[in-house]
């Protein structure tokens, strides 16, 4: 991710027109990193946009980049991690008051490296159910709940890919 949160996640990209069309909408990768019951979230830096909030690392969908390519690219350049992805979960939507932001979530466990705060402030691994005590972004809000949610899943639709 690039230094401020709206350049990186809801920078100008998608969706240009008239009216509510002319609304900045773009699309953006997400990561649930899951390691021995505990989930990642990430603390935005004190000086990036919607500072010291905390959020799932990921980052942009570049032109012509898959969802999954782009999160594995963004979780290298912010962190230095590799990650085996799980799963996906449903794409959510928010909007913000300039901009709209679509999320593609990833459920992922760490393939190699130690964690490198080149983005971030800080990171925290938690228990799925004290994730909604943190001070989020409001677009990961949603992602918080439906990770929360698919847990009480039987395992074999947990498993699952789209």
């Amino acid at each position: 991710m690039q230094d401020n949160m709206i350049s990186v996640r809801d920078g100008p990209e998608r969706g240009r027109g008239m009216g509510e069309a002319n609304r900045m909408h773009i699309q953006v990768t997400c990561a649930i990193i899951e390691r021995e019951g505990l989930v990642l979230a990430a603390q935005r830096g004190a000086s990036m946009r919607m500072p010291l909030k905390w959020e799932f690392p990921g980052g942009k969908i570049e032109p012509e980049e898959g969802a999954e390519a782009c999160l594995h690219r963004e979780l290298m350049e912010e962190m230095g991690l590799s990650v085996v992805v799980m799963r996906e979960l449903p794409p959510s939507m928010h909007r913000y008051p300039a901009f709209t932001v679509t999320l593609y979530p990833f459920v992922c466990s760490i393939r190699s490296a130690e964690i490198a705060l080149n983005e971030h402030h800080a990171v925290v691994w938690l228990k799925p159910d004290d994730l909604p005590t943190l001070d989020w972004v409001e677009a990961d809000y949603a992602v918080v709940e439906a990770y929360r949610r698919g847990l009480h899943l039987p395992a074999e639709i947990r498993s699952r890919k789209p």
